[in-house]
């Protein structure tokens, strides 16, 4: 798997858009980098910016970002809301795949040395990138701001990791690191009061309130025997929270970070703020996401809220994100488009699932083409995935169904195991396209040399393994699908028994079609002891299927009664 870094560098400028492209287009500039989002903030006059690409390729576009903030963004005239310290405030790596959070950190480290050198840019090191962990915490390095790092880098405990040890009047100081994924969240209050919305942030948030005699707010604050202030923690571990005004929308936010959010999932840490702000009289009436965050999050956060009205939480993942969206209220401050929010959406490649993104007509137009693919293969994976469609719906209706609302989690569990296997089937429509592509490709290649015909040979043969491994799955994931197929021709919804029905046929039929293609595939394949053993278990499952296939129909031939 290759090394995969992103990037999420925090620039001070977030109104001018002249100036923000003249960043991204440094960044851009790279090969090897992916912009994935853009997101500027008017009343924090700050850009959050995400890229990602191989490290050394991250580390050439985060420098390239870095100097051209420099040159374009002075903060001695900067204003905003959020704390800062330079024009690059903050530029943190995160390990996205295929390296290590100590690999990460040592490209961080690497950055830092280059702007510090090269751009003679006072640079800290934070989080997994900074060996002294009395100053590897983000809002520790940055207090006093910029204003305050004037005096404050000429004090020994703070002189800088990298750089001069002077404060750059125009471009300031940077802090550079790498930490695991962080999702930048604001949520909504219905009130401009900032005391307010910061009380909220300390019910919340993992560091608390600082204890105080008498008065909560101006009373003596009580310390610890080392003298260290005493808290009160507050209610959610890895968030780090405040309340600000933001002009622009006319109200106060909880700006929080959620640093893992294993431990504090974004809807947890909706609901929490919700109930802190009631008790307080307040209310919240949305929420506003910064950059981007992972799939599951949202994925997670729809089944929270369906299971919170006992709905079915099998249902596709656009309706999962779609209930999410709504039940955060991640659109009230502006539109907010999945497919431009959500990291997996935007690292994915469009072209490798040509088929499953076409619409029905052109599919049955591909299909019936002059082309000899996508063929009887793709066509059984579809069919499995249809029957397993079919299922899953009544799955769902008979968790909704009136009178049953007891039995709404057990057909929620039977829905999602529908939705798994119609997504698994769905895949391998494409899968088995390619496979069949796999073995056109290898019969392409040159066979003239000795160890011409070697390689070729070589991957014929393992084209053709891929070919058969392909449609056996699809058999498989078909024969598995009827255990749900056959559970909803038994106890789901009596009004959809032909619908289960339907979906046994489309099993049945994937299976079999599927083995045919196992077996013109096999009959290729060298290994003989593979195609033996294959080709039994093959007739195996599909003896298995039609015995199981008929059980079913004639359980929904019972209770149609026609």
């Amino acid at each position: 798997m290759a090394a995969l870094i992103e990037c999420v560098p925090n620039f001070s400028e977030g109104n001018d858009l002249q100036i923000i492209k003249q960043i991204t287009d440094a960044i851009e500039s790279v090969e090897g980098v992916k912009l994935l989002n853009v997101d500027p903030g008017k009343a924090t006059n700050r850009t959050v910016v995400t890229f990602v690409g191989n490290p050394d390729a991250v580390v050439e576009a985060a420098f390239r970002g870095i100097q051209k903030a420099g040159e374009v963004i002075d903060m001695s005239k900067h204003k905003g809301e959020h704390p800062r310290m330079g024009a690059t405030d903050v530029c943190p790596f995160i390990p996205i795949s295929g390296i290590s959070m100590e690999e990460t950190a040592r490209y961080a480290q690497q950055l830092a040395k280059k702007v510090g050198n090269e751009l003679q840019i006072p640079v800290y090191l934070y989080e997994a990138a900074q060996a002294n962990k009395e100053r590897s915490n983000l809002s520790v390095i940055r207090a006093g701001e910029y204003e305050g790092f004037f005096k404050k880098i000429k004090l020994p405990e703070w002189k800088p990791d990298e750089g001069p040890a002077e404060m750059d009047a125009k471009r300031g100081a940077t802090v550079i690191g790498a930490r695991d994924f962080l999702v930048a969240y604001n949520i909504n209050l219905n009130t401009t009061s900032t005391r307010r919305a910061n009380s909220v942030a300390f019910d919340v948030r993992e560091a608390g309130r600082v204890m105080r005699e008498g008065n909560p707010i101006t009373g003596k604050i009580i310390t610890n025997p080392d003298g260290s202030p005493k808290s009160t923690p507050g209610s959610l571990k890895c968030v780090k929270a405040i309340g600000w005004y933001i002009q622009e929308y006319g109200i106060c936010q909880i700006s929080m970070n959620l640093t893992n959010i294993s431990v504090t999932p974004v809807h947890i840490a909706f609901d929490e703020v919700c109930k802190k702000a009631t008790e307080r009289g307040l209310r919240v009436t949305g929420s506003e996401l910064v950059g981007l965050i992972p799939l599951h999050a949202l994925l997670d956060a729809g089944k929270y809220f369906l299971k919170k009205q006992q709905r079915s939480v099998g249902v596709s993942e656009d309706e999962l994100i779609k209930i999410a969206v709504k039940s955060l209220g991640l659109d009230e401050l502006a539109s907010f488009n999945p497919r431009e929010r959500i990291i997996e959406y935007l690292l994915e490649d469009k072209t490798a699932k040509p088929l499953i993104n076409m619409n029905l007509t052109a599919f049955v137009n591909e299909t019936a083409s002059e082309s000899p693919a996508p063929g009887g293969g793709s066509i059984s994976a579809y069919m499995g995935s249809l029957g397993a469609a079919l299922t899953t719906m009544v799955a769902n209706l008979s968790s909704h169904k009136k009178g049953w609302d007891e039995q709404w989690e057990t057909f929620s569990n039977w829905a999602e195991k529908g939705q798994y296997y119609k997504d698994a089937l769905l895949n391998l429509v494409d899968e088995d396209t390619a496979a069949f592509n796999g073995i056109m490709a290898a019969f392409g290649l040159p066979k003239g040399t000795d160890e011409e015909k070697k390689a070729r040979t070589a991957a014929i043969q393992a084209a053709t393994r891929f070919a058969i491994e392909i449609p056996f799955k699809v058999m498989q994931l078909s024969y598995e699908s009827m255990s749900v197929i056959k559970a909803m021709a038994e106890t789901g919804n009596p009004n959809s028994a032909s619908d289960a029905g339907v979906a046994a046929l489309c099993a049945r039929s994937a299976v079999m079609g599927a083995f045919m293609n196992v077996r013109i595939n096999a009959g290729g394949y060298e290994d003989k002891a593979f195609v033996t053993d294959i080709i039994k278990k093959g007739y195996e499952l599909e003896q298995k299927t039609k015995d199981l296939e008929s059980e079913i129909v004639g359980i929904v031939n019972q209770k149609i009664g026609l």
